[in-house]
């Protein structure tokens, strides 16, 4: 019979090892599940995993490595810090998306004025716009006890409706035609998050999510507010007794989630996407807890953790168009790796024994 056995204490061997043998076994049941479809696994796996690197059109697709990266890191580096602290915002979908309407609404109001301050008002009012939506269930957490995983988890659908509407409504391009959508803010060349570097994907996006980098692991390392949230995640009774304020705390990890996701959104809309649209999310504030947890919540780990998970994305539309693949097969083959993660994850707190069975 087999048994988990506790260990003495977690085993730091597997807690490095998690994240590389998570990532080969959905590499070979993702590989199981493209053979069930009919395709070549070798090839689809080497497709989503090579091609963008090192492929005939790498040139063409390896900028957007940092494209699709930025708001990976960014928004996996705010829910990292809750993360961390036992502090669970699910909701980063609809910060996201406040953050790009919020900010995409002020560059929009200036229309077709020119002048140097609009998109750094625009950077201010993303970061504003995703920090009040998460200080929603921030609050109702501090003030009423409520479940911030549900409420946060809730609002991200409250934030499509409101998406839907702006561009409908309020943020329609008077000169679209009647179609929904905003004016494209990459013909708006002071609201046009911009490659600093033409050609190589590099926009304030990515320097964001280098600085929110910097900033987490300054913060986790360097200073007291990092000491609390790492105390409360690992020993809670013993913050309470150290003297950490837990609705202080809260706050401060969904504002800066929050805050972190908003950017992302505004840097997206007011670059690669360009436009408030009906479909502008694409569900990075989901992947952004894949990237959380893959990356072990640390920083650095993040930030490599985004890279690999923008290698999946690209690669996965290369699979799309050159092998027939069906989106929903990318999507799964995305939601394996965490499901492998979480399940390894067991390993670092237990050890699988083999056990006699006692006879009566």
């Amino acid at each position: 019979m087999i048994v988990l056995e506790k260990r003495p204490q977690p085993s730091r061997a597997w807690s490095m090892a998690t994240p590389l043998v998570a990532v080969l076994a959905t590499m070979f049941f993702g590989g199981l599940l493209f053979a069930a479809l009919g395709k070549n696994p070798v090839e689809a796996i080497g497709t989503i995993f090579w091609e963008p690197l090192f492929g005939e059109y790498a040139f063409y697709y390896r900028p957007q490595l940092l494209v699709k990266g930025a708001p990976l890191v960014l928004i996996a580096i705010g829910l990292s810090l809750g993360f961390r602290a036992g502090i669970w915002n699910i909701g980063a979908e609809g910060q996201y998306i406040m953050g790009a309407i919020v900010g995409a609404g002020v560059g929009l109001a200036f229309y077709p004025m020119e002048a140097f301050y609009i998109f750094p008002l625009m950077v201010v009012a993303g970061a504003l716009g995703g920090w009040a939506w998460a200080m929603i269930p921030a609050f109702l957490k501090v003030r009423f006890g409520t479940n911030e995983i549900l409420v946060s988890l809730m609002l991200v659908y409250v934030a499509e409706q409101l998406l839907a509407s702006m561009s409908l409504g309020l943020l329609k391009n008077p000169e679209g035609f009647g179609f929904p959508g905003s004016r494209n803010l990459q013909s708006y060349g002071s609201a046009h998050n911009a490659e600093l570097i033409e050609g190589s994907g590099m926009h304030w996006g990515v320097v964001a999510a280098l600085i929110a980098v910097i900033f987490a692991y300054v913060l986790l390392n360097r200073h007291m507010t990092g000491f609390h949230i790492r105390l409360t995640g690992e020993a809670p009774r013993a913050a309470r007794f150290a003297g950490v304020r837990p609705a202080r705390l809260i706050l401060f990890c969904l504002g800066v989630s929050g805050a972190l996701a908003g950017l992302a959104g505004l840097f997206e809309v007011s670059g690669p996407s360009g436009q408030v649209s009906i479909d502008f999310n694409v569900g990075y504030g989901f992947t952004a807890i894949i990237v959380a947890f893959l990356g072990r919540l640390h920083p650095v780990g993040i930030l490599l953790a985004g890279g690999l998970m923008a290698l999946t994305y690209i690669g996965g539309e290369i699979a799309q168009g050159s092998l027939g693949l069906p989106a929903a097969a990318i999507q799964v083959f995305q939601g394996m790796l965490l499901f492998f993660l979480l399940a390894l994850d067991l390993l670092t707190n237990y050890r699988i024994r083999a056990a006699r069975k006692e006879v009566a």
